[in-house]
């Protein structure tokens, strides 16, 4: 009997450590996420402020369908009839100034909505599209868009007037005789010599003159030429409409081919082009209703329109002439009155960003805000995009505008006088604003920020013009607000780190009490402890302290392995206290510190949340300070948790397979097995708007390039790497794997292989391809931190 309780005892010695077990599998969290229950989305508030709307599905359908809670029956979640959605009020449109109507789009028609009795009157039923109704300032008439062209409609008088003549093409020109030289002399010979003949030809040009001038004067047409217009509106006083114009030169696309179409043939996807392949002009035009015509908006005059960025001192056998850089105009946003209007302005580099205001009679413009980066212009609330966006509009005095700035390097809100220039920061400190809004009164705001700490977002209130911000919202994590259109409730949607997002009600005060709506989670779901990771900081080799997430194994099943999981992205944060996006990454997680590995989940330089800084470290070298940022990381574990140095592994999705490769290939001491998913392996090959703000052009800036890429570095592999990648991904093409694969052929590489997904896009959708690609995680991890 003792002998063989020693050979049993010897036996468990030496299981080997992945022989932990766990609840989860990797087939169980990688089913349809509808085995985790069902959460509310896309909340929206009734017109009437008594019904919260928003997208569920507790009876588990294919699809998610809408529901309403009343806020005086708060316990019944009732679905909303297919016969109750038709007669529903569109949330696009316009309100007035009492919010009591809406300008709304119906079955194709203009129309108006009652918001109190819900009625809706048909207005207009035109043959072409509708868009874009809006109030005047003088609330009888009301304007919107159909095809190229601005329409008037009199509320009262029931007229419809055309603003705007714009069409496509070109003006015809008239036609000319073709003569020869014989007939031409002929004809002045004759004219010489019958002096009747000539008079009246003389007298039929004149007329024919004068008649051209009137007919130009009465019937201005503006055309389109080879340009496509965007953003038509007209002023509210009704004197101006303004527009984008934007010219397309051709450039050169690429191809995404689809090995598994329903024809049974090869079909090739259209996807975008590449990064240097920016082939496109944005000006903006106002129309002068009463002097009939158009003008440009004109940019000459900008305040450092001609500053080089300080990346072509690395080029100095360049001959960098100075020059006006290309500029990208926002839509025109007026003043309540119509009378003044105030322009973003993004330079073609993004390295400025200019806030002008233009004087609507010749479109001269007055620089208002310049804002400087030799990085690139973004942060929350300020935007990237070449049209603007962002937080921006005017105060009802018609004096003040609100945008978004980094400019003490957190994103903060601003008010500025147009008037008299003076500029004012209504918030203050490190840390971030989120999605400011006005009051429906326009006396307060209401916003979220991040003061609290960069894992949380609280919901607040503060008087227009600056003051105390009050917190309304206290329940620890992320708080998602939505209020009622009378201001009275909050309807919150909340997470938190281990608890997906629920509905929540709470009135609109700091003190009152939230109360819980939704109950999502199944049983299933529920039974499993999910962990709560450990918020931790650690000290970076520059001496900067970088945020993570932390799981951390027992003492009992602790294997001395780690890995750590990169998030894509690039600019998105991850170590937070609510519920992520990488949900799935989030339960593969749980399962591996079940089987004893250690999980850091790291906000490197380059994430989002934590100010202009962290968000610019990274530019101009991709795998510079975000991937040492991962080696700190595992320093810390080695002396803080008794990681084995040679237990370390490393994944990521599509930003985060990028630095797994770039890991793998310049840090191979460090990381001894890496997962690289949907990776970016050349950023020449990306497309332009994301990479072109980080590393510039690639025929201007080859250095960034050629640092920040891992096809350049693929010699310096050493551990055990997986390549996963979806055949049909139109956003980090296939081809860039296949290129990287060719290369580690070309290096005589031996310990990696890839993994293809002929059915997935970038996102993968199908469950078996998700089993598929984190069983291989696994077994890699398993196979080469712990054998």
């Amino acid at each position: 009997m003792k002998k063989n309780s020693l050979l049993f005892l010897l036996f468990i010695a030496f299981v080997p450590v992945f022989a932990q077990q766990s609840d989860l599998s990797v087939e169980k969290i990688m089913q349809d996420p509808s085995w985790m229950g069902t959460f509310p989305e896309n909340i929206k508030w009734g017109y009437d402020s008594q019904n919260i709307y928003f997208n569920y599905n507790p009876e588990g359908n294919p699809g998610d369908s809408l529901y309403k809670i009343n806020v005086q029956n708060k316990s019944a979640i009732r679905k909303v009839s297919l016969e109750e959605r038709r007669e529903m009020i569109p949330g696009a449109g316009d309100f007035n100034k009492k919010r009591t109507k809406k300008l709304i789009i119906k079955n194709e028609s203009l129309a108006i909505a009652d918001l109190k009795s819900g009625e809706i009157t048909q207005l207009i039923d035109l043959s072409e599209e509708i868009e874009g109704p809006q109030f005047m300032a003088d609330e009888n008439l009301v304007t919107f868009t159909s095809g190229n062209n601005a329409y008037l409609f009199d509320l009262k008088n029931a007229r419809i007037d055309q603003l705007t003549k714009i069409e496509k093409g070109k003006k015809k020109e008239e036609k000319t005789e073709d003569t020869s030289e014989k007939d031409d002399w002929v004809k002045e010979e004759n004219l010489e010599l019958l002096r009747i003949v000539n008079e009246r030809k003389i007298k039929k040009e004149e007329t024919e003159a004068h008649r051209k001038a009137v007919a130009e004067k009465e019937d201005f047409t503006f055309y389109l030429e080879d340009r496509t217009i965007s953003n038509l509106q007209v002023a509210p006083n009704a004197k101006y409409a303004t527009f984008n114009l934007i010219t397309r030169k051709s450039s050169k696309s690429t191809d995404v081919p689809n090995y598994v179409d329903e024809s049974g043939y090869t079909v090739n996807l259209p996807a975008r082009s590449k990064v240097g392949e920016d082939e496109i002009t944005v000006e903006l035009a106002i129309y002068n209703f009463e002097k009939d015509t158009v003008f440009m908006l004109n940019t000459e005059s900008l305040p450092g329109l001609e500053d080089l960025p300080d990346y072509t001192e690395d080029y100095p056998d360049r001959d960098w002439e100075k020059m006006e850089r290309e500029v990208i105009p926002s839509r025109a946003y007026f003043s309540d009155n119509g009378e003044k209007a105030v322009v973003n302005i993004h330079s073609k580099d993004n390295k400025d960003r200019w806030i002008v205001s233009i004087d609507l009679e010749n479109g001269e413009l007055k620089n208002l805000d310049r804002q400087r980066d030799e990085a690139w212009i973004a942060g929350p609330g300020v935007g990237y995009t070449f049209y603007g966006g962002g937080t921006f509009g005017w105060l009802p005095d018609n004096k003040h505008i609100y945008f978004q700035s980094e400019e003490t390097g957190y994103s903060h809100l601003y008010l500025l006088n147009v008037d008299t220039g003076n500029k004012k920061a209504l918030t203050n400190g490190e840390f971030e604003v989120f999605n400011p809004e006005l009051s429906n009164d326009k006396k307060h705001w209401f916003l979220t920020t991040s003061e609290v700490g960069p894992g949380e977002r609280h919901f607040y209130k503060m008087p227009v013009m600056g003051g105390k911000m009050e917190k309304l919202t206290q329940m620890e994590g992320n708080n998602e607000v939505h209020l009622s259109p009378d201001g009275k409730y909050m309807a919150i949607r909340h997470s938190y780190s281990n608890q997906p997002w629920e509905l929540y009600l709470k009135k609109t005060r700091a003190n009152a009490e939230a109360e819980k709506l939704t109950e999502g989670q199944t049983e299933e779901f529920a039974s499993y402890q999910w962990r709560e990771p450990e918020m931790i900081e650690f000290e970076a080799e520059d001496g900067a302290m970088v945020p993570a997430r932390l799981y951390a194994p027992t003492e009992a099943t602790k294997n001395d392995a780690a890995v750590v999981f990169v998030h894509g992205a690039g600019y998105l944060q991850n170590v937070h206290k609510w519920w992520s996006s990488y949900f799935r990454e989030y339960m593969f997680h749980n399962l591996l510190t079940d089987l004893g590995y250690t999980v850091i989940d790291i906000d490197y330089r380059g994430s989002a949340g934590y100010g202009r800084d962290w968000r610019t470290a990274i530019y101009r070298h991709m795998g510079g300070k975000d991937l040492s940022d991962q080696v700190d990381g595992v320093r810390y574990l080695i002396e803080n948790h008794g990681i084995n140095p040679e237990k370390v592994g490393i994944y990521g999705g599509s930003y985060g397979g990028f630095i797994t490769l770039m890991g793998m290939f310049n840090e191979p001491e460090t990381f001894k097995a890496g997962a690289a998913l949907r990776s970016v392996t050349d950023w020449a090959h990306y497309n332009h708007g994301y990479t072109s703000n980080i590393l510039n052009e690639p025929s201007k800036d080859p250095i960034a390039y050629r640092k920040s890429s891992p096809i350049y570095f693929a010699e310096g592999l050493e551990g055990d790497l997986l390549i996963a990648h979806g055949m049909l991904d139109v956003n980090v093409h296939f081809q860039d794997v296949v290129r990287l694969a060719q290369r580690l052929i070309e290096l005589g590489k031996d310990d990696w292989e890839m993994a293809v997904y002929p059915v997935e896009d970038h996102g993968f959708v199908e469950p078996s391809s998700w089993t598929d690609e984190y069983k291989r995680i696994l077994k890699l991890f398993n196979e080469s931190l712990l054998e």
